[in-house]
């Protein structure tokens, strides 16, 4: 983190040809709120010294006895002996000790008074995976981050528990709108209430990732480190952004529902089921979280308790249950040890479906999605430059994958590695996991659900991009250079839906005849 920011700070001040004070004062005007973290790192900074060095400098970045020293630039090449000469020893004192006192006096980034109360709240949601704020405890919430409605179908009510989104409407909503979809009261034609007559009978049913950060779509905005593009208006979203744990669930491939503010444009299995039948509207979870596996209850289980669905009030639900990676991907030095074997990914899996057996209403279904292949990124961005190199051409993703690694924080180590036959390795046990996967469809049977799989869609994904005259490292997330990107999940919805219409038809329900008198009535009622 410390490196990202005094890399920023110090490209402003060679951008605008300013000090570094200047800069970190451009940098503070852009930035909403005052974050002073940025101005407690400041008095350390000298553009005569790199990143990596500032960092050291401020003790923020250390090397541990026995460990390599890390860092994502070159070193300074008036430096040509051991790295004590440019980077501070644990055993010596930084010249500016006494200047960045008072930033030493912060254990972490939450210490600081302004930052304290939304790292509480973040530290509530990750640990519940539940909305901060729902008054009536139904898990459904009117405020949109903090896992309220970006996760979860917006609440229409959040004073009474018996009032969601995805449940079957209490006396066909004649007097109010129990389940959020909008469509309530009577006709007063006939007498028969608008749920009843345009939603009976028409299969409607909700969907539900339990996922991972692919799922939940973490972004980090390129903007927020590419100085040249870089304004008041490219931090607007800072707070939101991490309300959200730089997750944007709400523009994401299965639950996304709002146009995408972050590049490309939003199609969702969501929005696609919803098209198809307005009677599914706010009908929508997104259970996923960071760096999750394909996991035991036992091992998460408040990602699974998180789940709202009540097996007889409610609507049956599509479940995606999907991590394309993180059973394979780790920060650990010995990787290979450290991924998922075929025998627990099995375990795993079978005693994950148990407990949906026990919790989805009869008539649900689940997909299962396989692992990426990961080659896939190593391949396309390894000799392009990150965001952060760009000004000065001088950091690649390969360092940037290197760095990371060297600080056992990679998001991937067997994938994002110079080392082939590691990237091959990582891959096979992909498959094997991917091919377990697809056997459990195959053969397991339960109660309340039918069981499907489906590869991961990456190479159909990449071939209808070069089509539309893509480049396939437009499919990467540019920050992190691992996570799919908008335009990566948008094509990906059209591609999984063309297979569900082909191959699984009854999970995607009919299509409701009444779409457009739905329509109608709401613009008569003023209504949208």
């Amino acid at each position: 983190g410390c490196v990202l920011v005094v890399s920023v700070i110090e490209q402003l001040a060679q951008w605008h040809n300013s000090t570094v004070k200047a800069a970190v004062e451009r940098l503070c005007d852009y930035i909403p709120g005052k974050y002073q973290i940025i101005h407690h790192m400041s008095c350390c900074i000298d553009k005569e010294m790199n990143a990596d060095v500032v960092c050291h400098s401020l003790r923020l970045c250390k090397q541990d006895p026995g460990q390599p020293l890390c860092h994502l630039y070159s070193p300074p090449k008036r430096e040509k002996h051991s790295a004590g000469l440019f980077y501070p020893q644990p055993h010596t004192r930084p010249k500016r000790q006494i200047r960045c006192k008072s930033f030493m006096g912060f254990s972490s980034v939450c210490a600081f008074p302004l930052l304290a109360n939304l790292c509480e709240k973040i530290t509530y949601v990750l640990r519940n995976k539940l909305p901060f704020e729902d008054f009536d405890g139904d898990k459904f919430s009117t405020f949109p981050t903090l896992r309220g409605y970006h996760w979860r179908g917006r609440d229409c009510n959040d004073k009474n528990t018996t009032v969601y989104p995805g449940r079957r409407p209490d006396n066909w909503d004649a007097k109010s709108d129990s389940n959020c979809n909008g469509i309530w009261g009577v006709d007063p034609k006939d007498g028969i209430p608008y749920e009843e007559k345009f939603c009976k009978g028409a299969d409607s049913k909700g969907v539900v990732l339990l996922g991972d950060s692919a799922g939940a779509h973490f972004h980090i905005p390129p903007e927020w480190m590419t100085v040249t593009e870089m304004s008041a208006k490219s931090f607007a979203n800072l707070p939101m952004a991490f309300s959200d744990e730089l997750d944007w669930p709400q523009f994401s491939e299965i639950t996304g529902f709002l146009n995408s503010t972050i590049g490309g444009w939003t199609d969702s299995l969501y929005l696609r089921l919803r098209k198809r039948n307005r009677c599914n509207h706010r009908d929508l979870q997104n259970i996923s979280q960071n760096g999750i596996v394909y996991f035991p209850i036992n091992v998460s289980p408040y990602l699974f308790f998180s789940l709202a669905r009540n097996q007889l009030l409610d609507n049956p639900a599509i479940v995606i249950y999907a991590t394309i990676g993180n059973d394979v991907c780790n920060g650990e030095r010995d990787t290979l040890a450290h991924m998922t074997t075929p025998k627990e990914m099995l375990s795993n899996v079978v005693q994950a479906l148990r407990y949906l057996d026990s919790h989805l209403p009869n008539g649900s279904h689940v997909i299962l999605t396989g692992l990426v292949d990961g080659r896939f990124l190593w391949d396309n961005l390894h000799d392009r430059y990150h965001p952060l190199g760009q000004l000065n051409k001088d950091v690649t993703y390969s360092q940037l994958y290197s760095f990371l690694d060297c600080l056992q924080v990679s998001p991937c180590s067997g994938w994002l590695t110079p080392n082939e036959t590691l990237r091959n390795l990582t891959s096979e046990r992909a498959l094997q996991l991917s091919n377990v996967l697809k056997e459990i469809a195959r053969s397991e049977k339960f109660a309340n659900f039918d069981i499907f799989y489906m590869d991961f869609p990456l190479r159909q994904t990449a071939e209808e991009w070069r089509k539309m005259g893509g480049e396939p490292w437009q499919l990467i997330e540019p920050v992190d250079g691992f996570h799919p990107s908008q335009i990566a999940a948008a094509l990906g919805t059209g591609i999984t839906w063309q297979k569900a219409l082909h191959e699984w038809p009854q999970v995607l329900g009919k299509q409701n005849p009444f779409n457009d008198q739905i329509e109608a009535v709401f613009k008569d009622q003023g209504g949208h």
